[in-house]
């Protein structure tokens, strides 16, 4: 895990006003990469590469970057790990293709397979999680290339004649010809989404590079180059559901459980401590009941926990760890020591994102650190294996929905709409032990209001963009944005699949899952200098899952349940079956509480209306109404909060 930047000058540049560039943009990223940094240049092109780098594999001088491939035609900087590199070593070595190794490290691996096989093809070999840079001399062309399921990020794009790119954007942002304006559209995209969704960034002609994407960029018409994917989630999907696994549930759990297994032995590999996160729910307890089943020693866990009832998992973690046999590290967190890393996210983020899980990610990781310097996820069995509600509801209320006439539909809306969420939450607290195990959730209020949404949508894909929606027209909010297009409301891109409950899947996988998800992750540890692996987004995972029929994911009701099978054979089932519990914090208390003041002063009107990015009226209307406790705004004000203190951040660091 490291950090990358680099940029071309196509006006030519003395090399020490090059180098004394590139040093202040990997400056910004010495988070990412602690343990060293390097730097190359070509004064004669105007191109340079930089990077930093936290040690993982080969931590002697034979690791270092950027890094030349043998015979001197590529350069590369790169980011992640490549899980067979051993394996690739093999393949040249029976192809005579191996050179004289000089160390043990995955980059130098990559470098030798693209003298032997050329970037695309070793792309195509390659299993791991990635992102790179890479200068090659003969043909003169920079190419930037990242991983198949968007773990690593590379953004990219033009500032006047210079072409910019790295691993975050405050790298980015340190470079003299780099302008800070801010994209009303992709604003707009951010309200809706917590996250500016690929292949946009909240700065006018800046990029992210897609997940499965790759940007050959010719010297000689350097403006010409266009991403292009090397690898598509909807061609997995669609070759999966063409042929399915057809095989008994026996069968499936042991396909299942071995390739996941294989995948997790191969991500264990480190010269460092290495752990993993466990919640104690069905992901990260089956990663490390797999984990602790080919380990030698006690594999080190890590949760932590609140004190705030609904938002505390730590017990049910430590219950695992105890029955597996782990080392565990846990830490309850006050409220306080939450709140604390509030003023941190502008940073570490470095565009908006509000996603609030990513508080407890930073703290787990922080935690996590002290101890190891590799940990692995359970991320994105939820997408693979069918874990969120809103598939279910997709199977259930939405199928039933479709025959109930639309006055029936608005009627049950309106119905739903008359108690509020915390009148909802009070009525089935009292009514909780005489519900079925099945029905229990948490902030069903939260749920209630928005069924009565779901029933206003005309139709599935309608269904979908609402549930993914924190504001639902975003493009009234931000003054003057239109907003773009993207895999939600393009149906041009979307996956053939149907089933509603698979299309879900399949669109999460290639939106929610690397936007969201893997951003908050990547970002929340590397700010703590610390590796994450996912195991389960390994791309031959993730091709089984979508050759599994749909029933062996979604049954009786429940979500994963191929691999609540696996799990089972090493945890009993009692340990983790409960309702899903998201990895929250109690933002609605404390915006009403110890965060009101900050956020009073961040939401006042006429600031709002001097910065003039947002219509201010239906954020104060919200804001009221959740100050109130008639409804809970949580999410919507926490994305304009968000914003507005990254705003005010930016403008702080700015020159």
């Amino acid at each position: 895990m490291c950090g990358l930047t680099g940029f071309w000058n196509g006006r030519g540049a003395g090399g020490e006003t090059l180098r004394d560039q590139a040093e202040s943009m990997s400056r910004q990223l010495t988070h990412r990469g602690p343990d060293d940094s390097g730097l190359w240049c070509d004064e004669a092109v105007g191109i340079v590469l930089a990077q930093r780098r936290l040690s993982i594999l080969d931590l002697s001088d034979a690791g270092h970057q950027p890094m030349h491939s043998a015979g001197g035609r590529y350069v590369i900087a790169f980011n992640g790990e490549i899980y067979n590199h051993l394996q690739l070593r093999e393949r040249l070595a029976a192809e005579s293709a191996a050179p004289a190794w000089r160390g043990h490290s995955d980059t130098e691996t990559v470098v030798a397979c693209f003298v032997a096989w050329g970037i695309e093809r070793t792309l195509q070999r390659c299993v791991g999680m990635f992102a790179f840079a890479v200068w090659d001399r003969q043909e003169r062309t920079l190419v930037l290339a990242r991983d198949r399921m968007g773990e690593k990020p590379l953004y990219y794009g033009w500032c006047s004649d210079t072409f910019l790119f790295g691993s975050e954007l405050k790298a980015l942002k340190a470079h003299p010809a780099f302008s800070a304006d801010i994209d009303r559209n992709a604003l707009a995209l951010f309200l809706r989404h917590d996250c500016v969704p690929a292949p946009y960034a909240i700065y006018r002609g800046i990029f992210k590079l897609r997940p499965g994407h790759v940007l050959r960029m010719p010297i000689d018409a350097p403006r010409d180059g266009q991403p292009r994917p090397y690898w598509r989630y909807n061609d997995v999907v669609s070759k999966g559901l063409g042929d399915p696994l057809v095989c008994s549930d026996t069968e499936a759990a042991d396909a299942l459980e071995k390739q996941l297994g294989a995948s997790i032995s191969a991500q264990m590999l480190s010269d460092v401590p290495l752990g993993a996160f466990l919640s104690g729910g069905i992901d990260s307890s089956t990663v490390v009941a797999l984990m602790q089943a080919v380990s030698r020693r006690s594999v080190k866990t890590f949760t932590i926990g609140f004190e705030e009832d609904g938002y505390d998992e730590a017990a049910h973690a430590a219950a695992v760890a105890r029955h597996l046999g782990t080392e565990h590290t846990e830490l309850y967190v006050r409220s306080a020591d939450a709140i604390d890393v509030i003023p941190r996210l502008p940073f570490i983020f470095c565009e908006p994102f509000s996603d609030c899980s990513q508080i407890p990610t930073f703290l787990v990781s922080q935690l996590t650190r002290r101890e190891v310097s590799v940990a692995l996820s359970g991320d994105g069995g939820d997408e693979l294996f069918g874990g969120y509600n809103r598939y279910l509801t997709a199977r259930t209320t939405w199928k039933r929905m479709l025959h109930l006439p639309k006055f029936a539909r608005q009627a049950m809306a309106g119905a739903l709409r008359t108690i509020s969420p915390a009148a909802w939450d009070s009525l089935v607290e009292h009514a909780e032990p005489l519900l079925p195990k099945r029905w229990r959730m948490s902030t069903p209020g939260d749920k209630a209001h928005k069924l009565a949404e779901v029933l206003l949508q005309p139709n599935g894909h309608a269904f979908f963009l609402n549930v993914a929606s924190q504001w639902k027209d975003p493009e009234s909010m931000v003054i003057g944005a239109r907003e773009p297009s993207t895999l939600l409301t393009d149906a041009d891109t979307w996956p053939s699949t149907g089933n509603l409950a698979q299309w879900m899947m399949a669109m999460d996988a290639q939106s929610y899952l690397p936007d969201d998800i893997l951003v908050k992750v990547d970002r929340a540890a590397m700010a703590n200098s610390l590796e994450t692996r996912v195991p389960m987004l390994d791309h031959r995972v993730v091709e089984l899952a979508w050759r599994l029929p749909l029933h062996q994911k979604i049954r009786h009701g429940q979500g994963k349940w191929l691999l609540r099978q696996v799990l089972y054979r090493h945890v009993p089932k009692a340990l983790v079956e409960r309702p899903k519990m998201g990895f929250g914090v109690p933002l609605d208390s404390w915006l009403r509480g110890p965060l009101r003041d900050w956020a009073e002063t961040l939401l006042d009107e006429k600031r709002l209306r001097q910065e003039s990015y947002f219509d201010p009226i239906p954020i104060r209307q919200k804001w009221e109404e959740h100050l109130s406790g008639r409804r809970n705004w949580q999410h919507a004000l926490w994305t304009v909060l968000m914003f507005q203190a990254w705003l005010e951040a930016s403008r702080r660091s700015s020159p």
